[in-house]
């Protein structure tokens, strides 16, 4: 049985998102707008014949990781990003505390 590499993400500045690559090959996106300190994090997208597979989660993750290094504020626009945070309480803090309930996160 052969092993599957991880999936990795990967920023694309030229078009505002970072893609989730898994075996080469794109799988799903999240666009972004950068801000002076911070990224408002706007829609995440998996590619239909990747649906269901745990992309959406691993995409989310590798993006928290990376705004986290770079020591950016998120803005959770997308519903998608919103709800992995509520259920990742660790990562709760990348979003400004005064923004926090705005989301309907705690604050």
């Amino acid at each position: 049985m052969s092993r599957r590499a991880q999936p990795e993400v990967r920023d694309n500045p030229d078009r505002s998102q970072f893609e989730l690559l898994a075996d080469g090959r794109r799988v799903g996106y999240l666009r972004y707008r950068r801000f002076a300190d911070g990224i408002d994090l706007i829609h995440t997208e998996i590619l239909p014949q990747h649906e269901g597979k745990g992309y959406g989660s691993a995409l989310i993750a590798g993006v928290l990781a990376l705004v986290r290094e770079e020591g950016l504020a998120v803005i959770p626009h997308c519903p998608f990003v919103r709800g992995y945070i509520e259920r990742h309480p660790a990562a709760a803090d990348l979003v400004p505390a005064a923004r926090r309930g705005e989301f309907g996160l705690p604050e």
